[in-house]
């Protein structure tokens, strides 16, 4: 009998999050919301809606991930630990090669929040009908303004009629007024056997190589010469843009990647939490007390060895910042 097994994709750094996402600590795994970590809340929420649970993750993260999962209360899990980041088709062909062909792969990223999960459990029991019946199951957000931070779906019911890049400014906003474009929320639903089939179709090679570096493995522990010979591609290239099986389940469960300031600003201001704000403006980290005079719309983030201060419409740009930073002076990002 096939089983339900939640596949959570942990190989992340939340560069745009700088200086408080770090290689080191990435995102997924900070305790800002309460005390748990945006992994540990994936893993809760997904616990009674699958029978198993499986970490694709990377030789930086593990030990982290394993400490949330505890924390959780998930004590039997499988684990897969790449040996450097390959992307997301090599790393949901892991888990695919690691269940069996007719179990059903409910993947999702380890740092998104959902705020519905009553209106979440009910979408993922329409994706995982489609998935039984051989479809590849995509989520599409049902926006809520425009975003021209994530990529979109176009879609009619279930059909998704294509997909588009991040848009600009004034494409989101026809986006939004023409009312059948979905942001693409990278959570996906499908048989196992039905993915390794269409990466089959058209990345053979990333498939290939897949199953060498799987099948060299160590208790979970992928080696590095064979993960390095793997194309790194994501799954939306790789076979969600190409394949004929694609369906779509729109949602509107609270859902946010979590993936900018201006993100963070977005939920703890619908959540009520003004303790971050002061004067129209957000502190992030800061433990010393703030003013901000003749400015708003500004985000300060300290750490103990860096302070960043944005427009929060520039939050996108931080990604900038952390790949000059990689180069300039590594250990403010590690």
């Amino acid at each position: 009998m096939s089983k339900t097994i939640h596949v959570i994709l942990s190989g992340g750094v939340g560069s745009r999050l700088w200086p408080v996402s770090r290689k080191s600590m990435p995102k997924q795994y900070i305790p800002m919301f309460g005390d748990k970590s945006l992994f540990q809340l994936t893993a809760e929420r997904n616990r009674t809606l699958a029978d198993r649970t499986l970490v694709v993750g990377n030789k930086d993260n593990y030990l982290l991930s394993q400490s949330d999962l505890m924390r959780a209360g998930i004590g039997e899990y499988t684990e897969i630990v790449e040996a450097a980041p390959r992307n997301t088709a090599a790393a949901i062909a892991f888990a695919a090669l690691a269940a069996a062909p007719d179990d059903l792969l409910l993947v999702t990223p380890s740092d998104h929040i959902i705020t519905n999960e009553a209106a979440y459990a009910a979408s993922i029991a329409e994706a995982l009908q489609l998935a039984s019946d051989g479809y590849l199951v995509t989520f599409g957000i049902a926006p809520t303004k425009p975003e021209t931070g994530y990529g979109y779906i176009e879609s009619q019911g279930h059909e998704v009629l294509g997909f588009r890049e991040k848009p600009d400014l004034a494409t989101a906003q026809l986006f939004l007024e023409q009312g059948n474009f979905l942001w693409n929320s990278g959570m996906f639903c499908f048989q196992a056997q039905t993915f390794l089939d269409e990466l089959a179709k058209f990345e053979p090679d990333i498939l290939a190589k897949s199953r060498v570096c799987y099948a060299a493995g160590v208790d979970g522990l992928l080696p590095e010469s064979q993960t390095m010979e793997i194309p790194s591609k994501s799954i939306d290239y790789a076979v969600m843009e190409r394949s004929k099986k694609i369906k779509v389940v729109k949602t509107s469960f609270g859902w946010s990647d979590l993936g900018s300031f201006e993100s963070i600003w977005e939920h703890w201001e619908n959540n009520g939490e003004k303790q971050h704000f002061v004067s129209n403006n957000c502190v992030v980290g800061s433990k010393k007390h703030v003013e901000f005079i003749g400015v708003e719309n500004l985000v300060l983030v300290e750490t103990d060895d860096a302070i960043l201060v944005l427009s929060k419409n520039d939050s996108q740009e931080v990604k900038k910042v952390f790949e000059r930073l990689e180069k300039e002076k590594p250990e403010l990002v590690n």
